[in-house]
């Protein structure tokens, strides 16, 4: 069993890890048997959603996903598993690594070396592609889904027997994975024959068992928790007629509020500082009301959805601000950008809000979840407007079909896992083009120094100080030498939008200011840059794009059709970045830098136009820059 650092936890901490730990070698040694009891019906008809489906594009794509996972091709996170002929579901098919049938706390799931990529195997043990043999199965009404899936469940039970192996390790992936299950006993349940059922259901059982003995209060308190809370809840719920369903709903419905309170700040944004894990917890929360038929949150969930819709922004596309982790809680299939606008729009229709805008949305998750009758046809997207939310530390600036995120918080809480050293950092839309994108994640244990590159400084558009982090990477979920961050300014209005925010680490202080005046398309930024020490460093000011970008002439960029960035100072361009639009997958991109190198304190402007104009006047007043555009002058700093 692994040790224990009982310096380091509390009393009740050991207590609590001691009981789990009896507990679990009890069920090991005698593994928990479940009563055959029914399912209750609260999820929509299986029928309905068919029927109100049909002739769509949905069940085109879903017809399509599940004939490549007939030939053993899953998609999984960004790419495709080719798993061969035979599914070895403990394998890490990345590094051929397959671990032993031990007992789960002897299997060094985080030892990469041993164990293999641990994302990689998780990732295709939540069978939530089995959902979508399903749905093809209800779609097309053909058996080769059916069989296929019911062959993939045997080989799985055959080669997981309770508690042994790495898809007992993580209480997350078997709450996920016990999730699926419920949806194929849903779809399937006019389908698969008895010895199926009572199979599931048996599985069902165990996993809660095992979810209950396992929870992550104290070893990820975070969305591991919520979603492990959440099952269990669900799984209670659902199967009413088990002695211990009461204790599980009480159980898991309790932390799931509790962790509303602690998870979510006042402004509504998850408190992991990421825009992936917003979605993901906010799927959470939104179906655990489906589970309860009731909102024992709903002004902060309001809020949750509103963060949401700010930060899509008008094309309803997500920035990947901090940690990606490539997973999603329901149907984790298509563009990774775009499951915000699938939880939106179930937003939407549970809470009957004015956020849906095409009526396609609805198709991946609200109708499975809420059934046809509750489904309102599409509006017009209203027109967004400009906000700041504070606790979070996020500037969302809209004008037309332009939209700027300015990250302007602070890391994460704890050793902030999931954050990136990406303060100050922003990302420009404009239409369908991405002007200055984020790097994202690509990885968690795979590779460190890929890790460290893509959540560093370096990989975001912000100031990099003497090639050094704003923080110091310790683990690969854990920051050290944390900066402090705060909001200077936000000032909204028709014309024009200013934001400022400033973030002190190392000695140095980084303040940028951003001007983002709307009737001309310009957004422009000042970096002061300013320190105790007197020698000389260099300074990058890093530009990241989204779209072609070429080299006009000295310090002028186009990007895409029409967009582009003005520097005055000596630049540096290249295709040596990186983003990744999906964990496990990468592609290079254009980059530009503005390099200072001399004594500080040093001012650093940039001009981004949206119309094409390619002549700029810049000039520094004090801490002040001047922008000097078709004979007017704008002051940012």
């Amino acid at each position: 069993m692994p040790k224990m650092n009982l310096r380091k936890r509390s009393p009740e901490e050991i207590k609590f890890r001691a009981r789990q730990e009896v507990s679990n070698l009890k069920n090991f040694l005698r593994p928990p048997k479940a009563v055959q009891v029914p399912m209750r019906s609260m999820l929509p008809p299986a029928k309905d959603v068919i029927e109100a489906l049909k002739g769509t594009a949905f069940v085109g794509d879903v017809l399509k996903i599940a004939d490549q996972i007939l030939a053993h091709r899953v998609p999984l996170l960004g790419g495709s598993l080719d798993t061969g002929a035979e599914i070895h579901w403990r394998k890490d098919y990345a590094s051929s690594i397959e671990t032993k049938l031990r007992y789960f706390r002897f299997i060094p799931y985080l030892d990469a070396a041993r164990a293999g990529d641990h994302k990689n195997i998780w990732e295709l043990n939540r069978h939530q592609h089995l959902v979508i043999l399903a749905q093809a199965g209800l779609f097309s009404g053909k058996e080769k889904y059916w069989k296929e899936l019911v062959t993939q469940l045997d080989s799985w039970f055959t080669q997981n027997p309770y508690g042994r192996g790495i898809n007992w390790t993580s209480a997350l992936e078997v709450a996920f994975r016990s999730l699926s299950w419920i949806w194929l006993l849903h779809l399937g349940q006019d389908r698969f024959d008895e010895d199926t059922k009572r199979k599931l259901t048996q599985a069902i059982f165990q996993h809660a068992v095992h979810l209950e003995n396992n929870l992550s209060v104290y070893f990820a308190p975070n969305t591991h928790l919520l979603g492990e809370a959440l099952a269990l809840h669900a799984i209670g719920t659902l199967f009413p007629g088990w002695d211990e369903s009461k204790r599980w709903v009480d159980l898991g419905g309790r932390i799931v509020v509790e962790e509303m309170d602690k998870q979510v700040r006042p402004d509504g944004a998850h408190f992991e500082q990421s825009t992936y894990y917003h979605v993901y917890a906010l799927d959470m929360f939104l179906f655990h009301v489906v589970m309860r038929e009731s909102n024992p949150y709903q002004e902060k969930l309001l809020k949750m959805a509103e963060y949401l819709e700010s930060i899509l922004g008008p094309a309803r596309q997500l920035a990947f601000f901090g940690d990606d982790d490539g997973g999603r809680f329901f149907h984790p299939f298509g563009r990774h950008d775009q499951y915000g606008r699938a939880t939106l729009a179930t937003c939407a229709q549970l809470m009957k809000l004015d956020f849906v805008n095409e009526y396609d949305d609805l198709m991946e998750q609200a109708v499975w979840w809420l059934g046809t009758t509750r489904l309102v046809k599409a509006r017009p997207a209203k027109t967004g407007e400009s906000r700041i939310f504070r606790e979070v530390g996020m500037a969302s600036l809209v004008s037309g079909n332009t939209h700027v995120l300015m990250d302007v918080g602070p890391f994460g809480p704890w050793t902030g896992g999931h954050s990136h050293a990406d303060t100050l950092s922003i990302t420009v839309r404009h239409g369908a083009e991405e002007i200055l994108v984020d790097a994202a994640t690509f990885t968690y244990l795979a590779d460190a120094d890929e890790r460290n590159y893509f959540r560093g400084t370096g990989a975001h558009n912000t100031i990099r100080i003497d090639h050094l982090n704003q923080a110091t990477p310790s683990g690969s979920f854990s920051w050290a030498n944390r900066p402090e961050v705060k909001i200077i300014d936000f000032n909204s209005t028709d014309a024009e939008d200013r934001v400022a925010g400033e973030c002190l680490y190392r000695g140095f202080r980084h303040r940028r200011s951003l001007l983002f005046r709307k009737p001309e398309g310009l957004i422009l930024l000042c970096d002061l840059i300013d320190g105790a020490s007197v020698d000389e460093h260099e300074l990058e000011q890093i530009w990241q794009f989204g779209e072609t970008t070429k080299l006009l002439e000295p310090g002028v960029f186009q990007i895409g059709k029409l967009a582009t960035l003005l520097l005055p100072g000596n630049t540096h361009f290249s295709m040596d970045g990186w983003r990744s639009r999906a964990f496990a997958t990468r592609e290079r991109i254009s980059v530009a830098r503005q390099v200072r190198r001399g004594s500080l304190p040093a001012i650093l402007p940039a001009a981004i136009s949206l119309t094409g104009k390619k002549s700029v006047g810049f000039n520094i007043d004090g801490s002040t820059a001047e922008f000097i555009v078709d004979g007017k002058t704008f002051r940012v700093g």
